[in-house]
């Protein structure tokens, strides 16, 4: 009578439902991640093409109104949106200005430097959407694993209490499925950690190149419309 091979799947058929729970817990949280990662990559990719398209229609346009224009298109770039929010407080001090009233000044310009920082943060906020999720997989999917290795050995210990054997044969099985939830706990957390470590780093190049541009943008209303 031939044997039953041991592999992962008849493995886990044979695992207990605690063991079996805890695989599928971490199976979601690596399908979920591997989604996460993939979205992200496209989105911070799209997002670094269209602040390129942006800043070369920055550069060649003088007309502020002309890059406003350009900037419409572009909805994953954070320096068009930067822009289209002191645009708006730009063409109010223009308005003022044309109306006869106050040309700007300070006041005037702290609305700007306000408005630009409020579009920045909405944007870091939708650059970073998701991205506790990577966090939250890399840091509990290693004890979730553990958690359901420790059960797994529990069970095998008393299984031969009950059964008063030790050979191999009998213990192998056991500590092997036990072993399967530490590997998987190990499969989605390692890429969580990576992908989360490599995307905080594009983040935190966008949030710079964000900071620089509205100091830019503040020093061309300043010129344009400032105390004189």
């Amino acid at each position: 009578m031939g044997r039953t091979p041991m592999n992962i799947f008849n493995l886990l058929a044979k695992a207990t439902l605690v063991v079996q729970a805890v695989i599928l817990v971490l199976l979601f949280f690596s399908v979920f991640s591997w989604t996460i990662i993939f979205f992200k990559r496209r989105t911070l990719r799209l997002a670094s093409s269209q602040n390129q398209t942006f800043l070369e229609a920055f550069k060649a346009r003088r007309a502020l109104g002309e890059i406003h224009e350009a900037a419409k298109g572009l909805k994953n770039s954070p320096q068009a949106a930067l822009f289209q929010a002191g645009y708006k407080e730009i063409a109010y001090l223009a308005k003022n200005r044309r109306d006869g009233g106050p040309a700007g000044g300070g006041a005037s310009l702290d609305n700007l430097s306000r408005a630009l920082a409020k579009a920045a943060n909405a944007e870091v906020a939708k650059m970073e959407k998701l991205m506790p999720f990577l966090a939250t997989t890399g840091s509990v999917s290693p004890f979730i694993g553990l958690f359901g290795t420790v059960w797994g050995i529990m069970h095998t210990f008393f299984t031969i209490g009950v059964t008063r054997s030790t050979s191999l044969m009998s213990v192998a099985p056991g500590i092997a499925e036990a072993l399967i939830a530490t590997a998987v706990g190990l499969f989605a957390a390692i890429p969580a950690v990576m992908a989360y470590n490599f995307f905080l780093h594009r983040i935190k190049d966008h949030i710079s190149d964000m900071e620089d541009f509205s100091l830019e943008l503040l020093s061309i209303a300043e010129r344009l419309y400032g105390p004189s």
